[in-house]
């Protein structure tokens, strides 16, 4: 049942009044209905089911002994007749509420933002596929534009009002340069084949830059500095040292003899190759079951970093991570055995995850729900990049130490 306020002849405003709900099979106890406010010019009429009378009653309370079917007032010297009484009554029982239209609306904003999700999902995947399977410069490009726009992005959150209300940010132009720095050592990786001379050099001139800087430099600038370089630039180089450093191709693969065509020939499917794919094929599957067993049958909170995360769901995560990895190993034959394979994933499974929960940290101390709002329906560049920060140095160090104890 719907009760209206009516204070002209044209605006009709709902009242929400939960003394006078009742069930429509039998009377109430009396009820009190008390208004906000007093106003001398304004006459409160109630018209009651089933009767032809409208009298009005006193603004400052109504006690009520029969079933209520609306209450208007008018502010307007003449009474209201009961046809017009009826009929505003009526009108107000068709209002929808407000909370039915909000949660309508929530439906459809998750609807939406659900879609977007799936459709720009899979164009990510896709693309990122094509590009892992071409590597070389090609695949360096793409990290290093990726990370530029991760540094650029992690920039902004330590520049953030929660952030700095604890520490001193460095300058903008300080974090511009190092957002170029952190793109150009994908680059002088793999120019040069290693790390040591980029992570060097980008050190050196962030330090210099910050000592060069008007006013006194801060050691909370320094240290969001350095750490913006491991984590932006430093970290994703394992990807290109593990995509385009390992070449030994992988001389006992079986994949051949299933495909009629095998793209790029049995040489161009390497160790780096199969290791890249794998990882990233077991970090998508971690992502996927870990969400669908958190909501399913999460029960459990794994930290406060990142409340929604259930231990449920981490185990489940876990175990699709696991499964992939070795489902991917019997069908590249690489990791050779099947305790390497289940290694293989428990090490991606672990880099995924804390990623995961380091970029969460950020943004938890940023006080900002996405990084960045660069992909629709997904957030910024970090939060897609998160799980594969920390993955691709375990991914490397363990395709290398493999390489070494087999000689595959």
């Amino acid at each position: 049942m719907a009760s209206l306020v009516k204070f002209d002849r044209y605006n009709l405003i709902p009242l929400s009044v939960t003394s006078l709900c009742a069930c429509p099979c039998r009377p109430f106890s009396k009820r009190t209905l008390t208004l906000a406010q007093r106003s001398p010019k304004l006459k409160l009429n109630v018209v009651l089911h089933g009767s032809a009378s409208v009298f009005p009653v006193r603004l400052t309370r109504i006690y009520l002994d029969r079933r209520v079917v609306a209450g208007v007032a008018r502010a307007e010297p003449e009474s209201l007749d009961e046809s017009n009484a009826k009929e505003e009554a009526d009108k107000g029982d068709t209002l929808p509420t407000v909370k039915d239209s909000l949660s309508e609306q929530e439906q459809q904003h998750k609807s939406s933002q659900l879609r977007k999700r799936i459709v720009f999902g899979l164009g990510i995947g896709f693309s990122v596929g094509a590009i892992v399977l071409a590597g070389g410069w090609v695949f360096t490009v793409a990290v290093a534009a990726a990370v530029f726009l991760g540094a650029r992005e992690y920039f902004e959150l330590v520049r953030s009002r929660g952030i700095t209300e604890g520490m001193t940010p460095p300058p903008r132009y300080v974090s511009r340069v190092c957002s170029v720095i952190c793109a150009l050592m994908p680059i002088l990786t793999l120019y040069f084949g290693n790390i040591d001379v980029s992570v060097t050099s980008a050190a050196f001139v962030v330090v210099l830059a910050l000592l060069l800087q008007r006013g006194n430099p801060r050691f909370a600038q320094l240290s969001s500095t350095m750490f913006g370089l491991f984590y932006c630039g430093y970290l994703p180089c394992f990807w290109v040292k593990l995509r385009c450093g390992l070449a030994a191709p992988v001389l006992n693969t079986k994949i051949r003899a299933g495909w009629p065509i095998l793209p790029g020939g049995q040489a161009y499917w390497t160790v780096g190759l199969v290791a890249t794919f794998i990882s990233f094929c077991s970090i998508i599957a971690a992502d996927t079951y870990a969400f669908l067993g958190g909501k399913a049958i999460g029960r459990t909170p794994l930290t406060n970093i990142s409340p929604k995360k259930t231990w449920e769901g981490a185990i489940v995560g876990l175990g699709g991570c696991i499964a992939t990895s070795v489902i991917l190993s019997k069908i590249f034959s690489w990791p050779a055995s099947w305790p390497s394979a289940i290694a293989f994933g428990f090490l991606n499974f672990f880099g995924s995850i804390f990623g995961d929960l380091t970029e969460s940290m950020i943004k938890r101390d940023a006080g900002v729900k996405d990084s960045g709002s660069l992909i629709p329906g997904h957030g910024g560049i970090l939060d897609r990049v998160d799980s594969y920060m920390f993955t691709g140095a375990l991914a490397y160090s363990f395709a290398k130490i493999l390489s070494l104890l087999y000689r595959v």
